[in-house]
């Protein structure tokens, strides 16, 4: 049972998903499920056992901090000892850290320990994620490519938060805050077991770089590689650009559509589901047109300029028509479908640097984790300059989406990278 049957394994490719990673896939949908089951209540639950808001601010901040390192560490770890054993340590840090955060953080209710484990735990998703990220990487034929990085942010969004968050909904009530945690690391255990046990594609075993090659090379290669190929760079950027509306927005748009606009807390969950639920689906989608149509084009069109144009609707709309659920949830999923539009990006940068695959998505990996305090800072910076005022941080984040755009069409593969692409994969089709 290491891999799918043959007949299982032509089905799933002719979806997109490298027959040999198939149970990897199914076990980070899992794995993000268990890690996105506190995302709907973790916050409230830290207000309603006596924690101050400017806690629960610094525990997501620290949080952040540590995604956003462990995100670019999975890169140059990857190269360093194979994506496999990257997503072993991201698999067993989340569980160790876990359960202290459960026993010695949360049960007895020790701000202490809570800060402490929690943002400790914040290295361990993405080195089970992005390592996984790399592993396809190193391990799809190129015309695969888009495909199989729409699957993987497909799973990935899919458990975190959106199943994961539906999961609390209905463990809460049945056996409480508490014991909906330990079902969480469950979910972790079990995804991260069947992903790592029941997969045994041998690219993820070995390092990715030769055995020459010292640590040291590898860790500064990961950085260095912004200025040896600047289109790393320059996609970091538009990575960053891609998710840093979303954690502006679910900061505050809240208050806007409840408080403002007078809808209720219920249409508010209802129509950010329907935006994540959108989300998900073009992930998958952006990703199998992106290997028939191009990769920039894709993400140039309907992500940066299909943010210019959603981004202000998404907030005009429902101040056009006050009450209209209808009109704000159109809107809302097109915005959803425009960010899910960046998804490309993922297949787009091995081409770019084919030699140094896990360094060029590592800093992918920054710029993910690089968004989640960008967007509130960008909402701060607006407010310092423009005052209090929605539509200028609206229209802040349109301009930069646009931007985002014209960097993208930047990122073309040069002759030589596409011809070192060609020269590997015959190797691999000889081997």
């Amino acid at each position: 049972m290491a891999n799918a049957p043959d007949t299982k394994r032509s089905l799933v490719e002719k979806i997109g998903i490298p027959g040999a990673l198939f149970w990897a896939f199914v076990g980070q949908l899992l794995f993000m499920v268990g890690d996105g089951v506190e995302a709907g209540y973790l916050d409230t639950f830290m207000l309603h056992t006596g924690h101050p808001q400017s806690f629960v601010n610094e525990l997501f901040t620290f949080y952040g901090i540590t995604v956003m390192i462990a995100a670019w560490f999975a890169g140059p770890l990857s190269d360093l000892m194979g994506p496999k054993k990257v997503m072993w340590m991201g698999l067993v840090l989340w569980a160790v850290l876990e359960v202290g955060f459960l026993i010695f953080g949360l049960t007895p209710n020790n701000s202490t320990w809570i800060l402490t484990f929690y943002a400790l735990r914040g290295f361990a998703y993405p080195l089970f994620a992005y390592g996984f990220l790399v592993w396809i990487a190193a391990a799809t034929p190129t015309s695969m490519l888009g495909a199989a990085a729409g699957w993987f942010w497909f799973s990935f969004s899919a458990g975190l938060p959106t199943l994961g968050s539906q999961f609390a909904r209905f463990a809460i009530p049945a056996i409480g805050e508490i014991n909906t945690f330990w079902c969480a690391l469950g979910l972790v255990i079990i995804g991260g077991l069947i992903a790592l046990l029941f997969t045994n594609e041998p690219t993820g075993n070995r390092r990715l770089l030769p055995a020459d090659v010292p640590a040291s090379q590898i860790f500064l290669g990961s950085i260095s590689i912004i200025w040896r190929e600047p289109k790393t760079l320059i996609a970091g950027i538009v990575r960053t650009i891609d998710t840093s509306s979303e954690y502006a927005f679910l900061a505050i748009m809240p208050g806007f559509f409840v408080d403002h606009l007078g809808f209720t807390l219920g249409q508010w969950l209802n129509l950010l589901s329907l935006i994540f639920l959108s989300n998900i689906i073009v992930n998958l989608i952006s990703g199998m047109i992106a290997d028939r149509i191009g990769y920039r084009f894709v993400v140039a069109a309907f992500g940066g300029v299909g943010g210019f144009i959603t981004i202000p609707l998404f907030y005009y709309v429902p101040l056009w028509y006050p009450g209209n659920f209808a009109a704000a949830a159109v809107v809302g999923i097109l915005y959803g479908a425009s960010v899910a539009a960046f998804v490309p990006l993922s297949g787009l940068m091995p081409q770019i640097c084919p030699r140094e695959k896990a360094a060029a998505l590592s800093i992918l990996g920054l710029g993910a984790g690089a968004s989640t305090w960008v967007g509130p800072a960008i909402v701060s910076l607006c407010g310092m300059i423009f005052g209090v005022g929605m539509a200028y941080v609206i229209w802040a984040f349109a301009i930069i989406y646009l931007l985002s755009a014209g960097l993208t069409m930047m990122l073309t593969v040069s002759p030589e990278a596409r011809r070192h692409t060609e020269e590997q994969e015959k190797r691999s089709a000889v081997s």
